[in-house]
């Protein structure tokens, strides 16, 4: 049996957020706008901030999101929400705003703390609407029903969701990518490429699942090298948002592996930014991977979506080319660090939907393979 969720409108298109206030306007009156410094430096805010008094709407602003939100950006944008009182939320900027957007959703409608929803289906009252609309072109969390949080006293993260918890709009304008920095670019990129190679082969993987993986997969890695030669190019960037919410759609129905448990403690241990953790195993994760022959089937259809040679080999030879392509190669880490890293890769959840087992010995191999 098949399930397949799509619980999100999807708006896309250049010029596409100056349409927030109209859209806003069809779910209530007063708006809590969750977003962080650097898009309100990027001129971002005060351009959706016009869209939404277009549409006479009452509007407060919460914009200190940091990188990596913990359940310290939540409890702060917890207390402007319960003064203001809103009847939906706005998360604008990279996953980390659209995240404590939703962090703020569940606990300012149903109570307690952030850490009492960490799971799945955690949410016992509705929440209300939220838009999403996203400022970098990598997580998919606009289409997606988790957030993820940091314990800000454990540092770990924390996977919280609902299915009442995905955006009931996500916006996706090109035109607010143009000023990501080309590293933010890049490492987003790579993260959107992780999304679709790993959904396509997940326990959880299902025919629907698969068209939306192999579809991100092929505009993803055609495009991101466009992106970085020419910033300013509007078709590239729409296709990367595409590719970003393609692959979001996926990991939605279908998780992920064992490149993002890798990717997990390289971050912890060593600083690397996720998107390029992600990269620097994944090539390794798809040859260990494809010894099991029907995954090798679904690595070759992946690579021909792409216009590759249809074979797992051409897939993760591409892989480490795209890694090139986007600077992000050179990853600094001692091998003799191994054992620790797949220590902490082994305990990831996305570990038990990779579709061949793999424990902590398998993850050491993987990270020898890797630093060598």
């Amino acid at each position: 049996m098949t399930e397949f969720r799509l619980a999100t409108r999807v708006v896309s298109g250049s010029g596409s957020a100056d349409r927030v206030g109209e859209l806003c306007a069809e779910l209530g009156g007063r708006v809590l706008l969750v977003t962080d410094p650097g898009i309100v430096a990027a001129g971002h805010v005060e351009r959706v901030e016009a869209a939404l008094a277009k549409a006479a709407l009452e509007v407060q602003r919460f914009d200190e999101v940091r990188g990596n939100p913990t359940t310290l950006d939540v409890d702060r944008c917890l207390a402007v929400a319960k003064a203001f009182q809103p009847d939906l939320l706005l998360g604008l900027g990279g996953g980390s705003a659209i995240d404590v957007a939703k962090g703020v959703n569940f606990v300012l409608t149903g109570g307690g703390a952030m850490r009492d929803y960490r799971g799945v289906a955690t949410a016992s009252q509705p929440l209300l609407p939220l838009i999403a609309v996203p400022t970098t072109a990598g997580t998919g969390t606009e289409v997606q029903s988790f957030a993820l949080i940091g314990d800000e006293e454990t540092h770990e993260k924390m996977a919280c969701g609902d299915p009442k918890a995905a955006p009931k709009v996500a916006v996706l304008d090109p035109t607010l990518t143009v000023t990501l920095p080309p590293f933010v670019t890049a490492c987003t990129g790579m993260d959107a490429i992780g999304h679709a190679v790993e959904t396509a082969v997940t326990t959880k993987r299902n025919r629907l699942s698969e068209l939306f993986s192999r579809e991100a997969f092929r505009l993803a890695s055609a495009n991101l090298a466009r992106v970085l030669g020419d910033p300013d190019d509007l078709e590239a960037r729409g296709n990367m948002l595409v590719a970003a919410t393609f692959a979001g759609i996926a990991i939605e129905n279908s998780m992920l592996g064992a490149a993002h448990s890798m990717a997990n403690p390289l971050t912890a241990r060593f600083g690397v930014v996720h998107g390029q953790a992600v990269g620097f195993a994944l090539p390794h994760v798809v040859r260990f991977n494809a010894q099991d022959a029907e995954i090798r089937e679904l690595y070759a259809e992946l690579a021909r979506s792409a216009g590759l040679e249809p074979t797992a080999e051409a897939l993760a030879a591409r892989l480490s080319e795209l890694l090139h392509e986007a600077g992000l190669a050179a990853v600094e880490v001692p091998a003799e660090a191994a054992p620790e890293l797949a220590a902490g890769a082994a305990e990831q959840w996305t570990a038990r939907f990779n579709p061949r087992p793999v424990g902590a010995g398998d993850f050491q191999t993987l990270f020898e393979q890797a630093c060598g």
